[in-house]
């Protein structure tokens, strides 16, 4: 459960390093991040934005009061907990909506987390939130993350295999066609991985011969006497 707490909140932090959101907006952008088939109940989101909260990673934004509009006391919400408090009245966002905003402690957090490139990047709950966030990563921790992600399913799909040819006579044809089924989706994604690993390391070579032809002097025109 941890680490799928830890997911969610990267990808929170992710979502409001491009700008301020209110917790409506977030669930719609984790949908479009995570996939629908990850999406996120309010029930689970609110959770998580209270814990970086009360740790100092995100804030509520301050509504201008020129434009903000009072709403009732359900609408009221406490800036050290992220949840609504009974019976306070503050000025809140149009719609009433809370507003939040990463803070200077959390964009080091997030900084912190995109640089790590260990198993845990690679696994299936949180590599496709890692990957939605390369565009913040360093180009050395992501080319780290697909490879480790393509070991990661090369060692799957080779003991998936050898478990196929171990009980294949003695499953019937559909939990068979379910195996080859799956063993399709690992190796169309290990491919997938072989493509991204090639562009990034084309990319690589192609800034290091850059850098290696800034760094050679221009020669000079010997004077004639």
């Amino acid at each position: 459960m941890r680490s799928r707490s830890n997911v969610l909140e990267t990808a929170i932090l992710g979502l409001l390093s491009a700008a301020p959101l209110h917790g409506y907006e977030l669930r719609k952008r984790l949908n479009l991040l995570l996939g629908s088939f990850r999406a996120f109940s309010y029930g689970t989101l609110y959770p998580a934005l209270k814990s970086l909260v009360t740790r100092g990673l995100i804030e509520i934004v301050e509504p201008d009061p020129t434009t903000a509009v009072r709403t009732g006391p359900r609408a009221g919400t406490s800036t050290t907990t992220g949840r609504p408090a009974s019976g306070s009245k503050p000025l809140t966002g149009r719609r009433g909506r809370i507003v939040y905003r990463l803070t200077a402690d959390g964009k080091e957090h997030l900084q912190t987390t995109l640089a790590s490139s260990g198993p845990a990047a690679w696994e299936d709950e949180s590599f496709d939130v890692r990957f939605a966030l390369f565009a913040q990563t360093d180009a050395e921790t992501r080319l780290r993350i697909l490879e480790g992600r393509r070991t990661r399913l090369t060692e799957r799909l080779e003991a998936v295999r050898e478990s196929a040819a171990r009980t294949r006579e003695r499953l019937d044809e559909y939990t068979l066609e379910l195996q080859r089924h799956g063993l399709e989706q690992v190796e169309r994604e290990v491919r997938w991985l072989d493509g991204l690993i090639m562009t990034e390391r084309d990319r690589a070579s192609s800034r290091d011969k850059t850098v290696g032809t800034h760094d050679v002097p221009t020669p000079r025109n010997k004077e004639r006497g």
